[in-house]
């Protein structure tokens, strides 16, 4: 089966600087994306489920919908802060795609944005019309990402991967991190881990702050069963860690 971050006919990628690997960007922004894949992938039917006028589950959804917009905005803000600027800065030649992806950014968050408000109303609602609008939203935002988590992937990592230290793209994951609370995390986290596989997933896992990994093993795990049972009744629970 072919990979999903496989560059298509007509992309190309900025030349690879000389030198060694400084870190393990690739590998890192691989895990995270592919939870945004799966996210935006289930987005539009997850507004779809909600039969009209059931308030309670809009709300729940509502909820879910929320926190995964707010993730993807908190990711892309720390690309913004710390990893774009010391790449246009160290590598040059990536400039054309250094912007390319930041006007990509540009476009998910006008989608983030304009969901946001029909996402309220549909809360308070859960009328056709407006969950007809709402779904529609995710299924282009979904549409964009789809082109956007694959080429940051396949043309601007492996540079990252010579240009940032590990230091340097540890800061970029720490300011999701710092920007949500324990309690919030370990609720998502094994969503996270359940769209990669097992390798990956060991591996994301060994990259979690031991607190964070602590409270997860005691009450993480069952949040996200909880969670995943809730939005998808009747479905088989996706293994985690």
């Amino acid at each position: 089966m072919t990979d999903f971050f496989t560059m298509k006919p007509g992309e190309s990628a900025p030349p690879v600087p000389a030198g060694p690997i400084l870190c393990t960007g690739s590998a890192g922004m691989r895990r995270i994306h592919r939870f945004f894949l799966w996210a935006y992938g289930e987005a539009p039917g997850l507004v779809r489920s909600v039969e009209p006028g059931d308030t309670a589950r809009a709300l729940y959804v509502r909820e879910v919908l929320g926190n995964f917009d707010n993730v993807l905005h908190v990711h892309h803000e720390g690309e913004d802060l710390l990893m774009y600027p010391r790449l246009a800065e160290r590598a040059p030649v990536c400039a054309l795609h250094v912007e390319q992806m930041l006007e990509q950014h540009r476009q998910v968050t006008l989608r983030l944005d304009s969901i946001e408000p029909v996402r309220l109303h549909w809360m308070e609602t859960a009328d056709a019309a407006t969950g007809k609008d709402l779904a529609d939203r995710y299924e282009d935002l979904s549409t964009v990402l789809q082109v956007h988590l694959r080429r940051e992937v396949t043309e601007v990592m492996p540079v990252v991967d010579r240009a940032l230290t590990e230091k340097e793209i540890d800061e970029v994951a720490q300011h999701g991190i710092d920007t949500f609370d324990k309690k919030f995390l370990v609720g998502y986290l094994g969503m996270v881990l359940a769209t990669n596989p097992p390798g990956d997933r060991e591996e994301l896992f060994k990259e979690i702050p031991l607190p964070v990994r602590l409270v997860y093993r005691l009450i993480g795990r069952r949040l996200y069963r909880k969670q995943y049972a809730t939005l998808f009744p009747g479905r088989v629970i996706p293994d985690t860690l």
